[in-house]
C-alpha cells in the first residue's frame, strides 16, 4: 500500500502523521512517498523519517519525489494522499498577508482561514491543489485525499465541488474542543467519559451538546463560570467564552483564531478590546519564526543524539486509513460538502464540519439537522467569504475577490469599500507570480 504525503517538507507534521502510521500494524508495511518542491526540506524529512522507521522496526519503505516534474510518480498508485502544503511559505507570502493590510490599519492574528489573509492564502493554494487533483484523477483515481492545509473550508470545498477526488478536510480542533472548555472553566475533573456533539464549519463548529459520563448536561455548570473567566486577566481563551456568553455555545477553534472571524474584537476604534480579551495580534508570524528556529535546533539535536520514540498522536489521519483498510468503524469530525444537507440550515455548496463514520466504504457524514439559528447565522458570515473566494479562484474574476473581502466580517468592519478594493489590488500586486492573473 502506498501513502503519499504532499508537502513533506512540513517535517514535524509529516513525522507525526507518518510516525502514527508506523505505529499501526495495518499501515507500517506501506510505502511512504514524500513529495515536496524544496529539496533541502525534503531531505531533512527523509533523514528523520528513515531514522524513525529503522528505530521502530524497519517496516515499510520511504521514497522521495522532488519537484513538479516528479509529482505524478509520487501520487501514482497511492491509496491515501495527505496534504500539508503551504504555498508561498512564511517568507514571502505570510509576511505579505500581514504587512500589506497593516498599511490600511487592518490587524490580524493568524490570517490562514478567513479575513483578507485567509482569502489570499486560499487564492494562491487552490491552483496548486487543482493540479494535484488532475494528477490524482489520472494516476490514483480511487485515492482518499486527506486535506490538512488551511484555509480548510475553502480548499476542501473547492476539491469537493470542482474535482473528482474523494476529499475530506481534517483539523485538530474537534478532538480537543471539550477538553479546552472544561480546562478553561476549571472543570477538568468532569472530562473522563464526557460525550459531545460538534457541528458547524471548520474553526467555527459549535459544541452543541456536552454531557458527563452519566449523561448529565454540563452546559449549565459551565456557563456559571463565564463571568469569572472573563474577569481573569491571565485567561487566553476569552473570545470563545464570550462567544458562548452571547451565542449560547462554545466554538472549536482557539480564541486567537476566532477573534478575526467576526466583527467584534479587533477594532481600530476600540483598542482597549485587545487587552481586555488578550488578543495576540501578529501571532502567526511570531509562531512561524519560532517554529523555524525550533526545527533547526531539533534537527541538529536529532542528528547528534538520534531519533526519539514516537507515540501515536490524536491526529485523525492514521485512524482513518486503518478504518478504511480494515472496515473497522471510526468516528471523526470531518469537513465535507453539505450536498446532502447534513446541516439543514446551511447551504448545500458549503463545506461543513460534522461527525463522520469512517469504514471500508470511506467517509460517511452524519446528519445533525439544523443548527441553532444564531449559530447558523454566524457560520454564514464566514461561508459567504469562503464561497466567493472559491468562485474567484474558479473564474479568475477579480470582482469576486473584492466581494469576498467586502463580505469578510473583520475587514468590512474596519475599512470602506474603496479601501477594501485598494487593499485587494495591493495584495495581488505584492503576491505577483504566486497568484494567477485575474481579470
Amino acid at each position: 500500500m502506498k501513502i503519499t504525503f504532499m508537502g513533506a517538507g512540513s517535517t514535524v507534521f509529516a513525522r507525526n502523521v507518518i510516525g502514527d502510521c508506523m505505529c499501526s500494524e495495518v499501515l507500517r508495511d506501506s510505502e511512504f512517498a514524500l513529495y515536496d518542491i524544496d529539496g533541502e526540506r525534503l531531505e531533512e524529512s527523509r533523514v528523520i523519517l528513515e531514522a524513525m522507521r529503522e528505530h521502530m522496526g524497519g517496516y515499510g519503505k520511504i521514497t522521495t519525489f522532488l519537484g513538479v516534474e516528479n509529482r505524478k510518480d509520487a501520487l501514482r498508485g497511492a491509496k491515501f494522499v495527505v496534504n500539508a502544503i503551504q504555498v508561498g511559505l512564511y517568507d514571502p507570502c505570510t509576511i505579505i498577508d500581514f504587512e500589506v493590510p497593516k498599511k490600511y490599519g487592518l490587524r490580524q492574528t493568524i490570517a490562514d482561514t478567513l479575513g483578507i489573509g485567509g482569502i489570499m492564502r486560499g487564492l494562491r493554494t487552490i491552483p496548486v491543489m487543482a493540479d494535484f487533483a488532475r494528477d490524482m484523477e489520472e494516476v490514483c483515481p480511487g485515492a482518499l485525499f486527506l486535506n490538512y492545509t488551511n484555509p480548510m473550508a475553502i480548499l476542501s470545498g473547492y476539491m469537493q465541488r470542482y474535482t473528482g477526488v474523494k476529499t475530506v478536510g481534517l483539523c485538530h480542533s474537534v478532538q480537543v474542543c471539550t477538553q479546552s472548555l472544561l480546562k478553561t472553566v476549571g472543570m477538568e475533573d468532569r472530562l473522563e467519559g464526557a460525550r459531545d456533539l460538534i457541528a458547524g464549519i471548520n474553526h467555527m463548529a459549535w459544541l452543541l451538546k456536552i454531557e458527563d459520563k452519566d449523561g448529565n448536561d454540563l452546559y449549565p455548570e459551565i456557563k456559571s463560570h463565564i463571568e469569572e473567566v472573563l474577569a481573569d486577566p491571565d485567561c487566553k481563551n476569552k473570545v470563545r467564552i464570550d462567544f458562548m456568553k452571547h451565542f449560547g455555545y462554545y466554538v472549536t477553534e482557539s480564541s486567537e483564531h476566532n477573534a478575526e472571524y467576526c466583527m467584534f474584537y479587533i477594532k481600530d476604534k476600540y483598542p482597549e478590546l485587545i487587552d481586555r480579551y488578550n488578543i495576540p495580534l501578529d501571532e502567526y508570524p511570531r509562531r512561524c519564526v519560532n517554529q523555524i528556529a525550533g526545527w533547526k535546533k531539533e534537527y541538529a539535536d536529532i542528528l547528534n543524539q538520534g531519533v526519539r520514540d514516537h507515540t501515536r498522536t490524536t491526529e485523525y489521519a492514521s485512524h482513518i486509513m486503518e478504518a478504511v483498510v480494515t472496515d473497522r468503524p471510526y468516528q471523526i469530525g470531518g469537513n465535507v460538502l453539505n450536498d446532502q444537507l447534513y446541516i439543514t440550515n446551511l447551504p448545500r455548496e458549503a463545506c461543513v464540519e460534522v461527525p463522520c463514520l469512517i469504514n471500508g466504504m470511506g467517509v460517511n457524514p452524519c446528519g445533525v439537522g439544523a443548527l441553532p439559528v444564531q449559530c447558523a447565522a454566524m457560520n454564514m458570515t464566514n461561508i459567504n467569504v469562503q464561497l466567493l473566494t472559491i468562485e474567484a479562484a474558479r473564474t479568475l474574476k477579480k470582482e469576486h475577490i473584492y466581494q469576498a473581502a467586502m463580505l469578510d466580517p473583520h475587514t468590512a468592519s474596519e475599512l470602506s469599500v474603496d479601501q477594501i478594493k485598494a487593499l485587494v489590488d495591493d495584495l495581488i500586486e505584492a503576491h505577483g507570480s504566486w497568484l494567477p492573473k485575474y481579470h
